[in-house]
């Protein structure tokens, strides 16, 4: 039998328990929140939290979910697992329990990575006589990667994430600001980056890989600036041009059921070339009275 199948579960309370410092994911009162609150209301809180011992009080490594929505219904204790755990430990541990979530903002799991791999390479650095390096011939990202299914490669992306001012990553939370061009855009500074915010928010546009690694190069040479990004952002992209959308079921009287798109749009054209036609013809003949 694994050793944490014979863990004892106690019942803490509440009031005795603080938040991971610096946990990156949000605890969000959403549809999820409100079903974890109607489960645990009929069936009770089924999965114990996992707690580590701080002084006279518990640090929450696993379930900050669960506690929320325990607070919600005026629960004051908590089935709970305490565990001895370094800081380290329990960051990885922190980080590989709520990496099980359904819905993970991009934010979230930057930090996330960057967290477990702050820890892991502390943790290879300082190993305990006759134990085995968390560490080994793996690069922590490799490591990583494999334990959350990912390449290395997407893992550094990510924890590139966290170079963004908070304004820019919300923006790719919010998925205005596309996960590539967010990943090139990490390595503008600050100031570049306050005036490529200025900028999208100005002009209501966001940047495309293309532009991103545009600004990314000028950048590393040192000839971006404030007049280089509004030149660079206020350029046409192709799927920006203007498009006519009309909707289908106003064409289908003109149009027979299964006539393919094209022929659909050079036909409405060349009506409208015969009707300008008419019009020219008409103003003309107008003139001649």
């Amino acid at each position: 039998m694994d050793v944490k199948d014979q863990e004892k579960v106690c019942t803490v309370p509440i009031s005795l328990i603080d938040d991971f410092a610096e946990h990156p994911f949000q605890v969000r009162d959403d549809e999820d929140m409100e079903r974890l609150i109607q489960s645990i209301d009929n069936n009770g809180v089924l999965n114990p939290v996992i707690l580590r011992k701080n002084g006279e009080r518990y640090e929450l490594i696993a379930g900050h979910r669960r506690k929320h929505a325990c607070l919600r219904l005026g629960i004051s204790g908590i089935p709970a697992i305490v565990r001895e755990l370094s800081r380290d430990e329990a960051v990885v541990e922190m980080v590989d329990s709520n990496l099980q979530r359904e819905h993970i903002l991009p934010s979230e799991k930057a930090y996330a990575y960057k967290m477990k791999m702050d820890a892991m390479k502390r943790k290879a650095g300082r190993p305990k006589e006759n134990s085995t390096p968390m560490v080994s011939n793996l690069r922590t990202d490799e490591i990583i990667g494999e334990e959350s299914g990912e390449s290395r490669e997407q893992v550094r992306r990510y924890i590139r994430l966290t170079e963004l001012i908070p304004e820019l990553l919300t923006m790719v939370d919010e998925e205005k600001i596309a996960f590539r061009p967010a990943v090139e855009l990490s390595y503008l500074t600050e100031d570049e980056q306050r005036d490529l915010l200025e900028t999208i928010e100005s002009e209501e546009a966001t940047p495309s890989l293309a532009q991103a690694i545009r600004m990314k190069n000028l950048s590393k040479d040192g000839k971006l600036d404030m007049d280089t990004i509004f030149a660079i952002m206020t350029e046409q992209k192709p799927n920006q041009k203007e498009k006519i959308k009309i909707p289908m079921e106003r064409l289908e009287q003109f149009f027979p059921r299964g006539m393919p798109q094209k022929q659909i749009e050079d036909t409405i054209v060349k009506a409208l070339t015969l009707y300008q036609k008419h019009l020219k013809k008409k103003r003309e003949d107008k003139g001649d009275r």
